[in-house]
């Protein structure tokens, strides 16, 4: 699929962008991160690391590969810089689902009074917000999936199309289609792109690392909280 059909319909699959090797890499440096600080999280249904790529930094370069950078110099452009990043382990019998929704809120470093930015929230000494629909609009997603994903193990549904309606709450009806992707593959998607994901009934992990990027700078004083590139 060539950029212009990513961009309109707002999401892309890719496979083997890693190896089974890198993915084994992948893992091994996760499992060695321990579970202990503020920012990870771990219930029967879900384990989740947030800030993952500045919590577990060896892994950057892991991450990182040849293709990925490939990949990301080709769909998004050159400016775009990493702004927050999350590893997610749906465990074999986890009973947790995600309803429709949209990725509406950004991390950034501290709490500011800026106009149009809305719906503050704090965890952990993390700051989220709602930024105004243009910014939201150009933001990009990465996930790396370290197991073959589909809809009996959580790979999420979308609605193609959808985040080019601005935001908007899902109503039934819409088209929707389900995103599988094999271990070692990954999805493209754009933040706004209505998306869930459904319980696990086949008994199968499904670990993804969710990394979000923008090209955009923030209003004077606030910054992203998570920012590593240009």
């Amino acid at each position: 699929m060539n950029t212009e059909q990513f961009y309109k319909r707002g999401y892309n699959i890719l496979e083997e962008v890693f190896s089974l090797q890198e993915v084994d890499s992948l893992t091994q440096l996760i499992g060695h991160a321990g579970s202990s600080r503020p920012t990870f999280r771990k219930t029967d249904d879900l384990f989740a690391i947030r800030q993952f790529l500045k919590e577990v930094p060896q892994i950057q370069a892991a991450v990182f590969n040849t293709n990925l950078r490939t990949l990301i110099r080709d769909h998004f452009g050159a400016d775009y810089f990493v702004v927050k990043s999350i590893y997610f382990d749906k465990p074999e019998t986890s009973n947790w689902f995600v309803a429709w929704h949209q990725d509406l809120t950004i991390s950034v470093d501290k709490k500011l009074d800026c106009p149009g930015f809305s719906n503050w929230t704090t965890k952990h000494d993390q700051f989220a917000v709602q930024p105004p629909l243009p910014l939201l609009e150009k933001m990009l997603t990465i996930r790396i999936h370290l197991d073959d994903t589909d809809e009996h193990n959580g790979a999420l549904r979308v609605i193609p199309g959808s985040h080019q309606k601005g935001i908007y709450r899902h109503t039934p009806g819409d088209a929707e289609t389900t995103c599988r992707v094999r271990k070692g593959g990954v999805m493209l998607m754009r933040p706004l792109l209505q998306h869930a994901s459904n319980r696990t009934t086949n008994a199968s992990r499904r670990r993804v690392i969710h990394i979000e990027f923008s090209n955009m700078s923030l209003p004077a004083g606030l910054e992203w909280a998570e920012k590593m590139g240009k």
